[in-house]
Parts: structure tokens; sequence; C-alpha cells
């Protein structure tokens, strides 16, 4: 790839221009973008985050295979890595200037789910943030959304939200289960300061003491998360360090998320993450921000011309120009188009270019708006990021089970399966979606 050109990557599956139907479930799934490097990375590196997004799709196909809902089904996948310390999320989530974990999520759907049909449509979704003590924020976020009678806000932050989640049966753990070794020696390389000695987590100021049981050691191939081995095989140890290899993305901006399509046709986008390493304390990221980082949203095709409607001159300028280009160019049968179209969006990369560029909803209004398939939007939206200079990836997916994962960066871990139960993954900029061994 050649980035002083700007260009960005598209990965694209396409399921046929058919309408949803039962056999149309799918997952996508990313476990955070940023500058890994393939010629510098081990083949065991590269094998753990390919498993571990394997597991996570595996976990969310389960749910629409029988029949689930689509939150259940992201929420499952997300959850699978905020237990791997290897992704920015849960328990690898990186640290702040100050030393400490805190920690974002979002939930957002395209319309109401059927398991709980009181919701309205217009709650549309939950989002979260400075959480310090939430073992999985993605299912914290689930859990605010579906209580509307406790929490009728669309974004709540910190021990207000933990507290109601306790209530409600989410489980909260010491902020130490957040620390990990590889996190914590990011956060002092970063700020210039001496990696050692590695603190003892159970020590709330993370001051003293050297490294200790608890934390979680990447050469232990056996180590359980939840009762289920996270795939993080033994890796090559560095020599000159005396430490496992580090991560791929070290300094990570990233996140996790996963968009869902279940049988009944609703889409759902969750999000997690662990913010910025080295952010400064109280920052909040796009993840929790809707429209930023994530988005869901179905809408009605009314086959007329959009001019005639009370939005025309709500929307910017060049928006009606490319309208205008689109529909002067455009068959009378793209013109008269009529039905429900739906997307879901989870952004991530550097937070901040999303939240100024609204990319998430921006996608689904190019959709909605210019007439652009789920890949093109995808495309645009990310090849916009990089014109102001943030790098990062976007998944997507529409209600036809079409699917977008473009970047402006050398990688992000990303995954789909389909209706087959094949779970496929990808890492690099120039990787093919393969499917994984990882028995």
């Amino acid at each position: 790839m050649n980035f002083s050109e700007k260009k960005s990557v598209t990965l694209a599956t396409r399921s046929g221009d058919g309408v949803h139907d039962d056999n149309n479930i799918v997952l996508v799934i990313h476990g955070g973008a940023g500058t890994m490097s393939k010629e510098t990375s081990t083949p065991a590196q590269r094998r753990a985050y390919k498993v571990a997004l394997s597991n996570a799709l595996k976990a969310g196909y389960a749910v629409l295979h029988d029949g689930g809902e689509a939150m259940d089904a992201a929420v499952a996948a997300v959850s699978v890595m905020e237990d791997n310390p290897l992704f920015n999320a849960g328990k690898g989530a990186v640290f702040n200037t100050a030393g400490k974990n805190e920690l974002e999520a979002s939930v957002m759907l395209s319309k109401s789910p059927s398991s709980h049909p009181a919701i309205p449509e217009s709650r549309r979704g939950a989002a979260l943030t400075l959480l310090t003590r939430t073992r999985n924020p993605s299912k914290l976020a689930r859990t605010i959304y579906l209580h509307p009678e406790l929490v009728d806000h669309a974004f709540i932050s910190g021990s207000t939200a933990e507290k109601i989640g306790e209530r409600l049966g989410e489980e909260l753990v010491d902020p130490s289960y957040f620390f990990t070794e590889q996190r914590w020696r990011e956060h002092r390389r970063g700020l210039g300061l001496p990696e050692e000695p590695i603190p003892n987590p159970t020590n709330g100021d993370y001051s003293e003491s050297r490294r200790s049981a608890d934390l979680i050691d990447l050469r232990d191939p056996e180590h359980q998360s939840n009762g289920v081995r996270t795939a993080v095989p033994s890796c090559v140890s560095n020599k000159n360090s005396g430490y496992p290899d580090l991560p791929l993305d070290s300094f990570p901006t990233g996140t996790v998320g996963a968009v869902a399509l279940d049988v009944r046709g609703c889409i759902a986008a969750v999000t997690s993450t662990g913010g910025r390493t080295n952010k400064l304390p109280g920052r909040i990221g796009d993840t929790p921000l809707m429209g930023a980082g994530f988005w869901a949203e179905e809408w009605e095709h009314n086959g007329g011309d959009l001019r005639r409607s009370g939005q025309w001159m709500l929307l910017p300028s060049w928006l009606r120009e490319m309208w205008d280009r689109f529909h002067g160019q455009s068959s009378d049968a793209t013109r008269e188009k009529t039905g429900k179209s739906a997307v879901g969006v989870s952004g991530t990369g550097d937070g901040d270019y999303f939240i100024r560029q609204s990319t998430a909803s921006t996608l689904a209004r190019r959709m909605q708006l210019a007439g652009e398939s789920v890949e093109e939007a995808s495309k645009q939206v990310v090849q916009d990021l990089f014109s102001d200079g943030g790098i990062g990836g976007v998944i997507a997916l529409d209600n036809r089970g079409n699917v977008a994962m473009p970047l402006n960066c050398p990688g992000m871990y990303r995954g789909v399966v389909r209706a087959d139960g094949i779970p496929k993954v990808a890492i690099f900029d120039d990787d093919v979606l393969e499917e994984i061994d990882n028995d």
C-alpha cells in the first residue's frame, strides 16, 4: 500500500442482491486497527490473533445459528475479545497517563429486538464511558439498553452505570484485574519512564513491587478466561528484554467490535475499548459516541425525489451535489427504489478523527442519500479519515448481508462468519480472509 497516495483497502464479501432470509445470518468483527507490522511479527503472534478472532466469531455464530438476537450475538463475540489480553478492551485495556484503566462500550440496533418488544424503536442504543470495574463493558451496555425504566439516557458514565449494572447482575472486578505487564510497559515507555520494576497490580497506585502471579503471561499457552482457552500460544521471548513479545499493535488506539445480522433482519453493532494509550484521565473517545465510532439504522426508501422532502435543505451542499450527480445518471429503477435498508457500523483507530467526522453515521447517510453501496460508503469514509491524518478502519454490514472491512493503515484484526458457520479472518492490509484450524 502506498500511504502517500492516501488509499484504503476494502475487503468485501457479498451475499447477493436479494432480500434478507433465514439463511443470511452474518457476523463481522474487528479487534482493532493500527501500525502492526507483518515483517516484524512472528508466526506465533499472528496465529494467536487469528485463533482469538476465530473463537470470537464462533461464539457469536452460535447465538445466530440458534435463532438468537443480533445484539446477543455481537455481545457474545465482543466479550470473548474483552476477556483476551491481546486486545485493547476489557482485560487487555491500555492505561491513561495516570496509570489507570478507563473503559468504554456501546450497543446500537437498527430496530428493537423481538425478544424485548416493549423497548421503543426510538431508544436505538446505549453507550458507556469511564468504567473502571466492569469486567465486560459490552455486556453492561446491553443490560443498560434493555432497562430503559432504570436508565432512560443514551449515554452514561462511571460509577453510576456500574452500580446499576451490579444491581442487574453484571460482574464488577477490582481495578487490578485490568493490569497486564505488556500494557503497563507500553504506558511507561510512552511517557519516557522506566519500565521496571513491574508493580504489583493489587497495589492501587501500581507504584512498587515486582510482577505478581496475577499478571497475564503471554508465554503461557494454558491461560484460561471464563473457562475458555484464549488461544495465546507460546511466543518467542525477547532475549533483550526478558519478557514475551509484545502484542502486534504496541501503543494501540483501537477497539474491538462486532456487527451482526439475525434471522429477523435486525442489525446490531457492539463496540468496546480501553481507549488510547496514555490518554488524559477522563478523555472520552468515539466508542461511546453515537454516529462517531458506531451506528445502526434502518430506513424506508420512499421511491421519490429527496428534493421534495423536508430534509433537502438540511443537507450539506456537498451531499446535495452528490445526490444530483448520482440521480441525474441513474436509471428509473434506481430512482424509484422502495423497501427498507439497514446498516450497522463499528469503527476502530484514532477516535478523535472519527468524532470530528461523525464517521459511522456519515457512512449510513452516504448509503441512504447518495445511493452508495455499503462497500462504497465504507471505503470513502475511511479515505476521508486518512485525508485528515486519522488512521483506522471500519466494519460495516447491511441487511442484505453485504460486508465491508476497509482500512487505511497496515493492519486491522478482522473476520466474518456466515450461515455456513466457517469463520474467516485476516490481520494485515493485504491479507485474504482465511479459515483457521485452531485445534
